[in-house]
């Protein structure tokens, strides 16, 4: 079942594959852009601390409504489709964000942000699974979180340079309006990219074939591998449809000899929700408060987030290196027992810091131990639960329920998301940075004994292999 490698058109493989990872890319700028903002829309709004947690976390809700239905649609309409739709809705909620007037407007613009947001987490690494031949599958599928880290990178350097120029995030920048504002609107460029370059590459051959169309599928095929092994690829992903005589649909996630979910889609869930409940995104979204809150500058905080993206970029070049050589599972099992380490070395380091009169953490000798332990803790979830846990969702589901079980991964992994994002602001007035951090901690280590009992390796499988 392994195509030929040397007809191969690994060229043309990985630029359509790059064309998919802007998805990534915006993925990553629309979650971090908002990082720098929370002071603009604080004063532009006049919101609470619960309203400005709402405002933050609103995305996520759209976010975890996208993956579901882009999932299930990409099943009917295709995997290229759903992403022109979400590189559309990044353009209008870009635009929208920037000129919101009100938080109830805002929100709207960040749904729908939200929803391009889930369509891209899910379709991005579907498409590119779907197009790249096993042996060098998982690096092209681990670019996806190159760019996320990339985009969320940009966007902390966007912020803070941005503010810098008008003096604060708050302050005017150009054309009458605050520097928050063209935060977001920045967005628009990169978002406009991604939708002229996706009328360029073609439609996912194994949707193509699954709905019937299986010359036009061939066509593609061939243009990927070659005629000999396109040709024969056509059979093996026909041969893998064959028990299945219907269109793909959500109920194929249940066994119908026992009524029951199926094994793997608890695996595919249990993965999402880990990946979150680490609390990564906590110091994506809220690095500059998390930074500010130990007595950093707001200068000095958006400073720190650039440096962690740079961290984040590297460790996932070392993932590209290692994901098709030692495998899937030893990245994620030694990632978690990474996390869980410098997770609790952040803990010591808050649980020994002082309290300021205003609240705030004075982190004094214990802040280079925190900074360190929290840039190991990025590097190391950005070297295997970050971009493997795509890797596994892409790739792990057989043909039939690969739609669907994206479908429902991606559901519960922003919901998981959106409630971590939710409840941080709430832990850190209730039972300040350490419970919050010893939370994740423990966390990360139950993700070590979910890996080892649960999880099978996919490297090297083709995706017709893949069981469920």
């Amino acid at each position: 079942m392994t195509t030929a490698p040397s007809e191969d058109n690994t060229f043309f493989i990985i630029l359509i594959s790059i064309v998919a990872t802007i998805g990534g890319f915006l993925f990553g700028f629309d979650s971090g852009v908002i990082n720098g903002t929370i002071d603009g829309l604080k004063s532009a709004f006049e919101s609470d601390s619960a309203a400005t947690g709402f405002n933050v976390a609103s995305m996520l809700l759209g976010c975890a409504v996208g993956a579901f239905f882009a999932g299930r649609l990409a099943d009917r309409f295709g995997r290229r489709s759903l992403l022109i739709c979400a590189a559309a809705f990044f353009i209008v909620s870009a635009w929208g964000s920037g000129i919101a007037s009100s938080s109830l407007e805002f929100v709207f613009y960040r749904i729908i942000g939200g929803l391009a947001v889930g369509a891209a987490s899910v379709m991005s690494p579907a498409y590119i699974s779907e197009v790249a031949p096993a042996r060098y599958r998982g690096r092209l599928t681990t670019i996806q979180q190159v760019a996320i880290i990339t985009g969320l990178f940009m966007a902390f350097v966007s912020n803070y340079f941005l503010a810098d120029l008008a003096g604060l995030s708050t302050a005017e920048l150009w054309m009458g309006f605050d520097a928050w504002r063209w935060m977001f609107w920045i967005e628009l460029l990169p978002a406009t990219l991604f939708l002229v370059a996706l009328f360029f590459i073609p439609e996912s051959p194994r949707f193509l074939i699954a709905s019937g169309k299986r010359e036009a599928g061939q066509a593609v095929l061939v243009k990927l591998y070659g005629a000999a092994a396109g040709s024969k690829k056509v059979d093996e992903i026909s041969a893998s449809l064959a028990s299945d005589h219907h269109a793909p649909k959500l109920s194929d996630l249940i066994e119908q000899s026992s009524g029951k979910v199926r094994k793997i889609v608890w695996i595919g869930i249990g993965l999402a929700v880990f990946q979150q409940l680490v609390g990564i995104n906590v110091v994506f979204y809220y690095g500059a408060v998390l930074w500010q809150a130990v007595g950093f500058s707001e200068a000095d905080a958006l400073l720190i987030n650039i440096i962690s993206g740079a961290v984040s970029i590297a460790a996932c070049i070392v993932t590209i290196l290692l994901v098709d050589k030692i495998g899937r599972k030893p990245l994620l099992q030694w990632g978690s027992i990474g996390m869980a380490v410098a997770l609790g070395l952040m803990v010591v380091a808050f649980l020994n810091a002082g309290v300021a009169p205003n609240g705030d953490l004075e982190i004094g000798e214990w802040g280079p131990l925190a900074l360190i332990s929290a840039n190991a803790y990025v590097f190391i979830f950005n070297m295997s639960w970050g971009p493997v846990m795509w890797v596994m969702l892409g790739e792990m589901f057989p043909n039939q329920i690969r739609g669907s079980g994206l479908a429902v991964s991606g559901f519960f992994q922003w919901t998981a998301n959106f409630a971590i994002t939710m409840t941080f602001p709430i832990m850190l007035a209730g039972v300040g940075l350490a419970g919050a951090y010893g939370f994740y901690a423990l966390s990360a280590t139950i993700s070590a004994l979910f890996i080892f009992a649960y999880v099978h390796e996919t490297k090297g499988l083709e995706l017709e292999q893949m069981q469920g």
